[in-house]
C-alpha cells in the first residue's frame, strides 16, 4: 500500500510472535523406552530441525475432542500413512507439544521418546525401503501456549482456530513439519452440542451421538502442514456461490453474520478477477473464516483463510484496503497453497505475488497507483536488504532470537522483485509467466530456481543475471524503465534495535 497509509493502518498481517518461535521448553511427549537419539532435519537452512527423512507422507487422518473449553486439552488421534524411502531403524516426527498416549506402527505397538521437538518412534522391527509406512499416534493437543511461545491454535472468544505458519503444526499434532511434503488430510472434530467445527476442505457429514457432534472434512488436493485449519466455535456456516458454480462457505460467529455480509458477499467477484489473471481456482471450495481474536495477522490456510473480525469492522480500514487485503489471501491459494514453497527461503515467491495481487487489485479497482507503491518500495528496499537480507536468502535468526521471516522485504520488496521482472520481460511474457507457473506446479512444490527457469523459457532468453541481482544483491538493482528511481541510503541499527 503507499506510504502515506503505514501512519492511518499500522497493521502487520503477520504476527511473528503468533507464528514464528523457538524450542518448546514445556513438551510433554511421554517416552516409553527412552534411548540416546536426535533430533533430525531435512536440512532447510532457516528450520535445520523441521522435517524429516526417510519417508514421504501420502495422508493424515486428524481426531480432535474438544471438550467445551478453550483453556483444556483436546484429546487427539493422528493417523498417518506414509511410503518409506529409504531402510529405517527409527522414524522422526515433529511433535513438540503435548503427551503422547501410545504409538502404533503398522498395526504392531511401538515404543517412542523425545528428542528435541521430534517424537521419534521405534518400531518393532526395522521397514524396508518402499515399504508402507502406517502410524498411529494417540495424544493430547494442548490450546494454552507454553511459556514464551504460541501455540498453532489460537483460543478466539468462543473457541479455537489454528494459525500454524511457518513452524506451528507440530505443536498441534505429530507431523512432517514442513511444506516440502505435502498430503492429503481427513479431518474430524468432535464438539459439545452448541459448537460448530469445519476444516480444510469439503464436509463428509456430521454425526449426533447424545452430546455431541463430529464433523468430517477431507481436502481434494495435496496440501501443507502449515495450512491445516480447523475451526471450532458458536459459528455459522454461510454459502453460495463463485464462478463455475464453485462452491464458496464462510465462517463467521453467528451473532456477526448480518454485518460481514458486505464484505463476504464481494469473494465471488474477486475469485473471477483472479481467475481473469492467472487461471481456475486450483481448490474444491474457498471461503473466509472470521474469528473473533486479536491476531494480528490474516492467514492463507488451504480453502479457508483466516481473518480477524476486526478487519471488517474497524473504521480505521478504508474498504480498498480491506478488499485488497481479501484478494491477498485469495492470492495464495494460488501462489503458496497450490504451488507451495520446496524450502522456506522460496518464501518470497508466496508473499511477493500475494503482494502483487493485492496492489494490483487496488490499482484496478480503487485506482490506487501500483507504480507509486512499488516506487516507495524501492526506495527503502536497500534497508529492507540491509536488515533482513535479500528477498530469496533471508537472514536467520541471531542466536537466542526467534527467526522473523515475515519482513516487509518478504512482501513490498518481493513484490518490486515482480514489478522489475515485468519492466525487464514486457506485460505480455510477464502475465504467460503467471500462467504457466500455477499451472505447471499445481498441487505440489517449487523453487526460487524453478521460477527462474521458467521465466527464461518464456521470455525467450536467459534471465539468471536479472534474479540474481534481485533476488540475492545486497543492493537493489536499478529498475528497468526507471533510471530516475532512487533509494535511500541504508541507516545503520540503533544499539536497542534487534533483528529477529
Amino acid at each position: 500500500m503507499p506510504h502515506s497509509l503505514r501512519s492511518v493502518i499500522p497493521r502487520a498481517r503477520r504476527t511473528t510472535a503468533a507464528l514464528l518461535a523457538s524450542a518448546v521448553s514445556g513438551c510433554l511427549i511421554a517416552a516409553s523406552a527412552p534411548s540416546p537419539t536426535t533430533p533430525l532435519g531435512i536440512g532447510d537452512p532457516l528450520f535445520p530441525t523441521l522435517g524429516n527423512p526417510g519417508y514421504d507422507v501420502q495422508s493424515y487422518d486428524l481426531s480432535f475432542t474438544y471438550p467445551g473449553s478453550n483453556s483444556k486439552p483436546l484429546t487427539a488421534v493422528t493417523k498417518i500413512k506414509a511410503w518409506a524411502t529409504q531402510r529405517l531403524e527409527s522414524v522422526n516426527l515433529d511433535f513438540a507439544y503435548g503427551t503422547v498416549q501410545s504409538v502404533d506402527v503398522n498395526g504392531v505397538p511401538a515404543s517412542f521418546t523425545s528428542a528435541g521437538e521430534d517424537l521419534v518412534i521405534t518400531p518393532a522391527a526395522p521397514l524396508p525401503r518402499g515399504g508402507a509406512l502406517r502410524i498411529t499416534v494417540r495424544h493430547t493437543s494442548d490450546p494454552v501456549p507454553a511459556k514464551s511461545r504460541d501455540s498453532g491454535w489460537v483460543r478466539t472468544n468462543d473457541g479455537l482456530v489454528m494459525a500454524n505458519q511457518a513452524d506451528a503444526a507440530h505443536l498441534v499434532f505429530p507431523c512432517n513439519d514442513h511444506p516440502s511434503d505435502k498430503a492429503m488430510f481427513t479431518i474430524h472434530v468432535t464438539t459439545p452440542d452448541g459448537y460448530t467445527a469445519v476444516a480444510n476442505g469439503v464436509s463428509r457429514g456430521s454425526e449426533r451421538t447424545g452430546g455431541s457432534t463430529t464433523w468430517t472434512y477431507r481436502t481434494r488436493h495435496p496440501m501443507a502442514t502449515e495450512l491445516a485449519q480447523v475451526s471450532i466455535g458458536r459459528s455459522t456456516v454461510l454459502y453460495r456461490r463463485g464462478p463455475h458454480g464453485l462452491p464458496v462457505r464462510d465462517v463467521v460467529p453467528a451473532k456477526d453474520a448480518t454485518v460481514l455480509e458486505p464484505w463476504l458477499k464481494k469473494t465471488p467477484g474477486q475469485i473471477a478477477w483472479m481467475e481473469q489473471k492467472v487461471g481456475l481456482y486450483p481448490f474444491e471450495t474457498y471461503g473466509l473464516l472470521i474469528a473473533q481474536a486479536q491476531t494480528g495477522f490474516e492467514l492463507e490456510t488451504q480453502t479457508l483463510s483466516l481473518f480477524e473480525k476486526q478487519v471488517f469492522t474497524d473504521p480505521a480500514y478504508p474498504a480498498w484496503y480491506v478488499e485488497s487485503i481479501m484478494v491477498h489471501e485469495l492470492s495464495h491459494q494460488w501462489f503458496g497453497d497450490s504451488v507451495s514453497p520446496r524450502g522456506w527461503s522460496d518464501l518470497w515467491l508466496n508473499e511477493g505475488h500475494a503482494t502483487w495481487y493485492e496492489a494490483l487489485y487496488a490499482e484496478e479497482t480503487a485506482h490506487r497507483s501500483l507504480e507509486t507503491r512499488m516506487k516507495a518500495a524501492y526506495t527503502r528496499s536497500d534497508q529492507w536488504r540491509a536488515t533482513g537480507g535479500p528477498p530469496a536468502d533471508p537472514q536467520p535468526a541471531k542466536a537466542g532470537h526467534k527467526i522473523s521471516l515475515f519482513r516487509p522485504n518478504v512482501y513490498d520488496g518481493s513484490a518490486l522483485v515482480l514489478y522489475a521482472l515485468r519492466q525487464e520481460i514486457g506485460r505480455p511474457a510477464f502475465e504467460r509467466l503467471e500462467r504457466a507457473w500455477v499451472a505447471v506446479h499445481r498441487d505440489g512444490t517449487a523453487t526460487t530456481a524453478d521460477f527462474e527457469h521458467l521465466a527464461s523459457v518464456i521470455a525467450g532468453r536467459d534471465l539468471s543475471v536479472f534474479f540474481r541481482a534481485w533476488l540475492y544483491s545486497e543492493k537493489t538493482p536499478p529498475m528497468p524503465g526507471h533510471p530516475d528511481w532512487k533509494r535511500d541510503p541504508v541507516q545503520a541499527p540503533t544499539a536497542a534495535r534487534q533483528v529477529g
